[in-house]
């Protein structure tokens, strides 16, 4: 398909979005690519998971897809995605639909972000009044904690390595109002996730009143029992906030697979959409008791529209996030996620068998994906990524925890097997300089 030619939006549901039922604005362009994307598939078609993860060719072609320069190897990808050509163009139409825009915007393009609402909650899996638009996880996440009821002495549950401007949230409101944080200390790649479910279950007292809970943790890649984790919260009476910014789109579940009452997202990171575009879940019977961060009419305490109003916003991010479905749809997110786990196996189990090399990320299947967490003994890990840069152009992120440090790694569908040979080579060399540093001190 040429980009002059036409795609019905009949055709294109059928083909590329499976049914998600997005209305924007679809131009030859954005038509064409989602086409192309489309029709790669059929080179894994019938494969298994495991080969269609491994299958090169077919996610070249996929990486061909996203505008990036190769000049630079990008193992940074946990803090926000590039968008795919598709979202960028989409991104570009609507932002320059500029004429008339007191009209335009209010009443031609913000009216279309219902159909984006609707294909929010068709992935996530629940009802569209359940899901509000946000700007990122942090706002969607903070909606929450400063929005759910919570008096003197109540408690809210949470981990030492959960995001950091959580923790500063929950502070703040502690110091303001009086409920308590009480941060429990998780291990670093358990052999089972029972050590998690056990540290926290140990750890709620009868002030638990929240537990805030990290689908995937940032800075190690840990997958956490989720699942686990909420059943055993309601069946005390505690109720639980899911943070979700890796998760969403890395992961392939829906919310009857977490049975949370709250989550939050941001859509720039594995789903690609453009920067500034979150999600917001609330269960429907919960809307009500969660105040706005933002002050909202009263006649909106039951509509999760409520936690939208935000003044004056681009409604070129919200409706791009429309193309960023159907691209995320086309691949496929089993697809997806198999190929993100393919990717981080593929690095660790290289420098695995490495001399001073070891992991704060578990090597369980279950519970990491695409990002993991490695260590040099002896190594700073801010010197070993400034030297990445600087020497190889390799972006990598150093974490420096008080319970311990290491360096992230967190490659994306784009990156080629290639670029980690690369990026492990670099690695090797830091690890033969520490021993035969090591060596001329004996």
């Amino acid at each position: 398909m040429d980009a002059g030619t036409k795609l019905s939006r009949g055709k294109l549901l059928a083909s590329a979005g499976k049914g998600l039922g997005l209305m924007a604005l679809l131009s030859p362009v954005v038509a064409s690519l989602l086409d192309q994307v489309t029709k790669a598939g059929k080179m894994i078609d019938g494969l298994c998971q495991s080969d269609a993860a491994s299958h090169n060719e077919y996610w070249n072609t996929i990486g061909q897809a996203f505008s990036i320069s190769r000049g630079t190897l990008n193992l940074n990808s946990g803090w926000t995605s590039p968008s795919p050509v598709v979202v960028a163009e989409a991104f570009y139409r609507y932002k320059y639909h500029e004429d008339a825009t007191a009209y335009t915007m209010w009443q031609m393009l913000e009216p279309q972000a219902e159909t984006i609402r609707a294909g929010l909650a068709k992935l996530f899996g629940c009802h569209p009044d359940e899901i509000a638009i946000t700007r990122n996880a942090s706002e969607s996440l903070q909606i929450l904690l400063f929005g759910i009821d919570l008096r003197a002495g109540d408690e809210v549950l949470t981990t030492t390595q959960d995001y950091p401007r959580m923790l500063t949230a929950l502070r703040q409101r502690a110091a303001r109002e009086g409920p308590t944080l009480n941060l429990v200390k998780i291990p670093l790649a358990p052999e089972s996730t029972d050590e998690i479910v056990n540290a926290l279950e140990t750890a709620i007292t009868p002030k638990t009143r929240v537990i805030l809970i990290s689908h995937m943790i940032n800075i190690t890649g840990q997958i956490m029992p989720v699942r686990r984790i909420c059943d055993m919260a309601r069946a005390r009476g505690i109720e639980t906030i899911v943070d979700g910014a890796h998760s969403f789109a890395q992961l392939d579940f829906k919310r009857d697979d977490l049975q949370c009452d709250y989550f939050g997202s941001s859509l720039h990171k594995w789903l690609y959409a453009p920067k500034g575009a979150g999600l917001l879940y609330v269960r429907k019977d919960k809307i009500r008791d969660v105040w706005p961060l933002m002050v909202s009419v009263d006649k909106g305490k039951d509509d999760i529209r409520k936690f939208e109003e935000v003044g004056t916003h681009s409604s070129a991010t919200r409706l791009s996030i429309g193309e960023a479905l159907l691209f995320h749809e086309a691949i496929d997110p089993k697809r997806k996620e198999a190929r993100l786990r393919y990717l981080s196996s593929y690095w660790m189990d290289r420098l695995r068998p490495l001399d001073k090399v070891s992991f704060n990320t578990s090597f369980d299947p279950e519970q990491f994906c695409a990002i993991a967490n490695f260590k040099i003994e002896g190594g700073d890990p801010l010197k070993i990524t400034e030297h990445l840069l600087a020497k190889h152009k390799i972006i990598a992120t150093p974490v420096v925890h008080e319970e311990f440090s290491g360096i992230r790694i967190t490659p994306n569908i784009f990156t080629k097997l290639s670029e980690l040979d690369r990026f492990c080579d670099a690695i090797e060399g830091v690890v033969r300089k520490q021993l035969r540093t090591a060596r001329a001190t004996r």
